[in-house]
């Protein structure tokens, strides 16, 4: 509105006059094929080509003009994605900085023809309505065709070259390094606004072209700095005309390196992470949300193995000295914070680097799962009586020492296996507070994630604190030694589920070695535990056996079959073999916005295999018959976002909703222009089927 307004003061003080003319800006409509196949997706390319001197806008015309605006006409089948606009220039107009294009631009558009398409000629139309400036400002409007033909050929257009060079110019889609945003003061009506990246280029300038905001207005001139540590920066000026600042901004960012011809440019879109000084009761009630959430994971699935062992070693301490069983505790507990000060730390690199860090991104590494599979199968074996910890202990048991060991070492590696387990895991409560963490500055992010760590180690502090509570346990006793072989059950459990994805990654024979070295760890470990340590001959050649096995294993498995040190297989969701799998497709943004297109309603579950909270999620709600005939019934387009291994573009639509990991289930209304439907963390059958027939209506 505030554009529309300098436009026409400009226009009453006769700067900007409006000529009697009719616009002279031609509109041409492109297509990159001639012919296509359904399923297939064309490229769609409105040429404006403006008389010399003269301009159009962009999307934003900045400080005065009007937006171009374009609107399709198109074949029942056909849908549009979004249109890709290029990288736009700056106007002075009477003062007032505005954006738009001069000479030939071509406006990009993707065309998905669906399957059901009919075959033959389709037309495509466009409408175009522009204001073109040079001394005076015209509006132009117009319409062009382009026919394609839709059947079993698909070919290029005499364009095809033409658009290829065209899409050349657009701004890149990936997010360049380290990108964030941050406020850095405030007035009752204005704030400055700091963009932030990575460069290691030496940088001549960088520009920002901000979408238009609802309420606030982003000024056009902004200042560009870079800094020692390579990070270049550009301060805007915002000011707001409503209630409420935006939480993201998005526009193209532009840079030009010194010596280079070309600029380098990328449409962003990037949350604004809130000043502790401006916004302290959101930081505390984030702060609130990660300490109860952080409580809550001591009783989400994830975490019930590792209770099983703090289970045992209650019962073992209850008839210590409270003296040593408050220290127990508090080595536990320091196990967990300093498990989350890692992870804190892992982000904020990750975040510096550029990368998309997300909760739970350690259980995207295929090395670390099978580690922590080798890990927790140890950990199995030794509460299975197989082999002994023992301070003589070496090699071979070294990993289930780590997590079951008797004193303070123990202890502390158990917190941190807690934290390890804990991590696939988001539960309620804490999805909004990890979302909100990973905007925030580093310190931000390190508060909150030891905030996460002390909810969860809280209830170890409590009874190591009043070991009084333990005399409800039961005392030790001989039936202590068959206890302890019930609680590996629940952590062999965990090494099958770890198992399940993790061989999965290193192609289609990693069930078979990952499965054989498993095998005879376990052998290995019974022969040192039977023969060595519990034997009296044949020591030394059951030591030699073991180590022999193990080793040899380790290097035809691992190492030769699997080479499983630099393999990195992207994993596929398995198919269901029942008639519904067809029901769930793969996610992309481009498959959404094409459901959207044909007035479908959709339902989208962003999920992990190494999310147990997922997988409860699927049992008792999504992969139910109630709510499989309601998106049937009511035509549901249904996808799955796997995030099992490093997906950016699924980690950046978590960002979109606030959120930092899985599991997070979406609706999207029939209704283009309603907002989608989020569900909460543990999903009910209910809430699903409410949620499907609200989208429907």
């Amino acid at each position: 509105m505030e554009r529309i307004v300098l436009l026409t003061l400009a226009f009453a003080l006769g700067t900007v006059p409006v000529a009697a003319q009719s616009a002279r800006t031609q509109v041409r409509l492109l297509l990159s094929h001639a012919a296509a196949r359904p399923g297939e997706t064309v490229l769609a390319a409105v040429e404006l080509r403006t008389p010399p001197k003269t301009h159009v806008y962009w999307r934003n015309p900045g400080e005065a003009g009007l937006p171009t605006e374009i609107a399709w006409t198109l074949p029942q089948g056909i849908v549009t994605a979004d249109l890709r606009w290029p990288v736009p220039q700056r106007f002075n107009e009477a003062g007032l900085v505005t954006f738009g294009y001069t000479g030939t631009v071509f406006l990009i558009c993707p065309l998905h023809i669906a399957e059901t398409a009919a075959t033959g000629e389709a037309v495509i139309k466009v409408n175009v309505n522009w204001l073109e400036c040079e001394e005076m400002c015209v509006s132009g409007r117009a319409s062009a065709t382009a026919t394609l033909v839709i059947g079993a050929e698909s070919n290029p257009s005499a364009h095809a070259t033409l658009i290829a060079d065209a899409v050349t110019q657009l701004p890149k889609v990936e997010t360049p390094p380290g990108l964030r945003a941050r406020w850095i003061g405030s007035t009752t009506d204005t704030r400055q606004l700091e963009i932030s990246w990575r460069t290691d280029a030496e940088l001549e300038w960088a520009d920002f072209f901000p979408d238009t905001l609802t309420n606030c207005v982003i000024s056009p001139q902004h200042e560009f700095s870079r800094d020692a540590a390579g990070r270049a920066q550009i301060v805007l000026t915002v000011r707001n005309q409503g209630a409420q600042w935006p939480a993201q901004v998005s526009g193209v960012l532009v840079q030009k390196q010194a010596g280079q011809a070309q600029t380098e440019a990328w449409e962003i879109r990037i949350s604004t992470a809130h000043s502790p000084a401006t916004d302290l009761s959101t930081l505390l009630k984030m702060l609130l949300f990660a300490f109860l959430g952080g409580l809550i994971l001591n009783v989400m699935p994830c975490v019930f193995p590792v209770i099983a062992l703090k289970i045992l070693g209650f019962i073992q301490q209850s008839g210590e000295a409270p003296h040593r069983v408050f220290k127990l505790g508090l080595a536990s507990s320091a196990g967990v914070l300093v498990s989350f000060i890692a992870l804190a730390v892992a982000v904020i690199a990750a975040q510096q680097a550029g990368k998309a860090a997300s909760w739970g991104m350690h259980m995207q590494n295929p090395q670390f799962t099978l580690l922590l599979t080798v890990l927790v199968t140890l950990v199995s074996l030794n509460l299975f009586g197989v082999f002994e910890v023992t301070l003589g202990g070496r090699a071979l048991d070294v990993a289930g020492k780590l997590a079951s060991a008797p004193g303070m070492t123990g202890a502390f590696m158990t917190g941190m296996l807690t934290t390890v387990l804990a991590t696939p895991c988001t539960a309620p409560l804490l999805a909004p507070a990890l979302g909100f963490a990973f905007t925030q500055p580093p310190v931000v992010i390190l508060v909150m994630f030891i905030a996460v760590g002390a909810g969860l180690a809280l209830p170890y502090v409590l009874l190591s604190w009043r070991p009084t509570w333990l005399k409800f346990m039961p005392k030790p006793g001989p039936w202590l030694a068959r206890f302890k072989v019930l609680m590996g059950f629940p952590m062999l459990a965990t090494a099958v589920w770890l198992f399940s994805f993790t061989a999965r990654r290193f192609g289609p024979h990693g069930t078979v070695w990952l499965g054989l070295f498993l095998v005879t760890l376990a052998f290995a470990a019974w022969v040192w535990g039977e023969f060595v340590q519990r034997g009296a001959k044949g020591r030394t050649l059951a030591a030699v056996v073991s180590i022999v096995t193990l080793v040899s294993s380790y290097v035809y498995a691992l190492e030769t079959k699997l080479n499983w040190r630099h393999t990195r297989q992207s994993v596929q969701i398995e198919s269901d073999s029942s008639a519904e799998a067809n029901l769930w497709k793969k996610w992309s943004p481009e498959a959404v916005a094409q459901a959207r297109g044909q007035g479908r309603p959709v339902l989208v579950d962003f999920t992990a295999d190494w999310c147990v909270t997922c997988k409860y999620n699927k049992l008792v709600a999504l992969d139910t018959a109630e709510v499989r005939d309601a998106l049937k019934r009511l035509n549901v387009a249904a996808f799955v976002a796997d995030n099992t291994d490093e997906d950016p573009a699924i980690v950046a639509e978590l960002r979109k909703f606030g959120r930092a990991g899985v599991p997070l289930v979406v609706v999207y209304p029939r209704a283009t222009n309603a907002p989608p439907i989020v569900l909460p963390t543990l999903l009910t059958k209910a809430a699903v089927l409410e949620a499907l027939a609200k989208a429907a209506e």
